[in-house]
């Protein structure tokens, strides 16, 4: 079975990954869960060179060898496109890739609140979007992008490792960067956004001190950044954006945080009763109760702050689980599996 062919039933099932790994089956994962494609087929360490390396240019190969690790984008025939990631084990190559809709997504289709559509009018502000690995937080900023890129005049760059949908600009302009092929790093990238007279600037994701600094920096000084980390809850996204800082350097960025921040959007995927998966939300937004918090270090407080600020458009992950387990879009157990509190739940009794 060639690449192209594992890619192609990728798209046919509706799978969001692909998983290739010497001495095993193909893998899909279909609605969280992994599923094997071909239970005859054991991949050899001689497929995966063959099929791997078909996808690189010489380049990108020498980089693979001797980095161990690449991230590419890749399209298919049919147009749909692949964030791939290549990477060694037990000195042979695998393989992961997830599938990028060719459709760019909307607020609507991605069941943003109200509140977020408010903020996305925001000239200047940190918004960060957060969750565990495979939760949609490239899918909920592209829906973004694409709300202000319909709305807005605005010049916005976006900052990718690689580029997953591609934006056609409407009423925005949209300059989409690469990293490796377009830029060397992210920190590089945003130093030299100033130049480039933007508006809104995406960072696909935030890995180190040096990107989270000049995200803040760059929304410090009137821009609206949009950006990803991985992280669990919207009050572990604030203690680790300021804990990745040296202990002198702390009270500064609290300080900035403080001021800078607009909201965290924190995520998670769970099945639906009618199969597919379907995002969860904590919102927190930045009021004053939350800035003040933030700079007198008083993170742990922000849960109760978010469970209590309902009429301000803050929303609690239990709050957000048990409203569509009431409108029975997710079962009970799976509300429950995600909730604090699960025994909320106890006393509805949903026909």
């Amino acid at each position: 079975m060639t690449i192209k062919e594992l890619f192609a039933i990728t798209v046919k099932k509706k799978a969001s990954d692909l998983h290739l790994i010497v001495g095993s089956l193909p893998f899909l994962r279909i609605d969280g869960e992994l599923e094997e494609i071909d239970k005859q087929k054991i991949l050899t360490k001689e497929d995966m060179e063959q099929m791997i390396f078909g996808l690189l240019t010489e380049e990108q190969k020498e980089k693979f060898i001797e980095c161990k690790e690449l991230d590419i984008g890749v399209e298919n025939e049919s147009g749909t496109r692949f964030r791939i990631n290549l990477h060694f084990e037990k000195n042979n190559i695998g393989l992961v890739a997830r599938v990028i809709n060719n459709k760019i997504p909307t607020m609507e289709d991605v069941e943003m609140p109200k509140v977020i559509y408010d903020l996305l009018k925001f000239k200047q502000g940190f918004i960060v979007v957060t969750g565990p690995a495979g939760c949609g937080k490239s899918t909920t900023l592209a829906a973004m992008i694409n709300y202000i890129n319909e709305n807005q005049k605005y010049n916005i760059i976006t900052l990718e490792d690689p580029i997953e949908y591609v934006f056609k600009s409407k009423k925005s302009i949209i300059i989409q960067r690469q990293l490796g092929s377009d830029m060397i790093t992210f920190t590089e990238g945003l130093k030299h956004a100033l130049r480039q007279d933007p508006n809104v600037i995406m960072i696909g994701e935030m890995r180190d001190l040096e990107t989270i600094a000049a995200a803040i920096t760059l929304a410090e000084t009137g821009h609206l950044v949009l950006a990803t980390l991985h992280t669990y809850s919207a009050a572990q996204t604030v203690d680790r954006i300021i804990d990745i800082f040296p202990p002198y350097q702390q009270a500064q960025i609290r300080m900035q945080l403080s001021l800078t921040l607009a909201a965290v959007i924190s995520q998670r995927l769970v099945p639906k009763i009618k199969g597919g998966r379907m995002a969860v939300r904590e919102i927190l937004l930045n009021t004053s109760a939350v800035s003040n918090l933030i700079r007198e270090n008083k993170i742990a407080q922000i849960k109760t702050v978010i469970e209590t600020s309902a009429k301000e458009g803050m929303i609690s992950m239990d709050y957000d689980l048990e409203k569509f387990y009431k409108n029975k879009m997710i079962s009970k157990e799976v509300a429950q599996a995600q909730m604090e509190n699960p025994e909320i739940l106890d006393k509805f009794k949903i026909l």
